[in-house]
């Protein structure tokens, strides 16, 4: 089948169409029969070099059963060589099965948001007065002295105590005979160093 289409050319970022006639399997870019026209996107849309057409050569080819694509075709009516109606796909915008599923949760979750009492505001809570801390710092102060005079002192215990003290006594007692005998050598060692001089 023969169809009528844009073969993209130019280079990266500037494209430049060419209208050719070619076999639909062949590539959009590769081997044509006929170039027909150009089409320069990169002009305005008023300027008459923007779109150029053989006019010629292109009815000869519709009359041969050659197809144009639908953009061409938008070129075409202009020129009044075929008639163009844009098309209606009515699902083009519908969204899929998954999207549908997460609008329907979304609107659920915003339903429930909508249902769901609000939160309860904190309630204010007043400032105490000079007034008011004073009397509280007054109850606080007999509180605490009433906790001193209720609590009995506890009573040490004596037996606790002198084993402690024994201890400390017999600790003491070793300390000082190592010091003691620490002095005694060291005037051993002296007295020995003055005699061999």
């Amino acid at each position: 089948m023969l169809r009528i289409r844009l073969a993209r050319g130019g280079a990266k970022k500037r494209p430049y169409y060419s209208l050719v006639v070619a076999d639909s399997h062949s590539p959009r870019d590769g081997r044509f029969i006929e170039k027909v026209g150009t089409y320069n996107p990169l002009l305005k849309k008023d300027d008459p070099k923007r779109i150029t057409l053989n006019s010629e050569r292109i009815s000869q080819w519709l009359a041969k059963g050659a197809q144009p694509t639908d953009r061409v075709a938008r070129f075409l009516s202009t020129q009044g060589l075929a008639k163009w109606a844009p098309g209606n796909n009515p699902k083009k915008a519908e969204p899929h099965a998954k999207a549908k599923e997460r609008a329907a949760a979304h609107a659920e979750r915003a339903e429930l948001a909508a249902n769901a009492p609000p939160p309860p505001e904190p309630e204010a809570v007043e400032e105490p007065t000079a007034e008011a801390a004073a009397e509280e710092a007054v109850e606080e102060a007999a509180a605490e002295v009433m906790t001193e005079e209720a609590l009995p002192e506890p009573t040490p215990d004596p037996s606790a105590e002198a084993p402690m003290q024994a201890e400390t006594a017999a600790e003491v007692e070793a300390a000082a005979e190592i010091s003691d005998e620490g002095a005694d050598g060291a005037q051993d060692e002296a007295s020995e160093a003055a005699s061999e001089d």
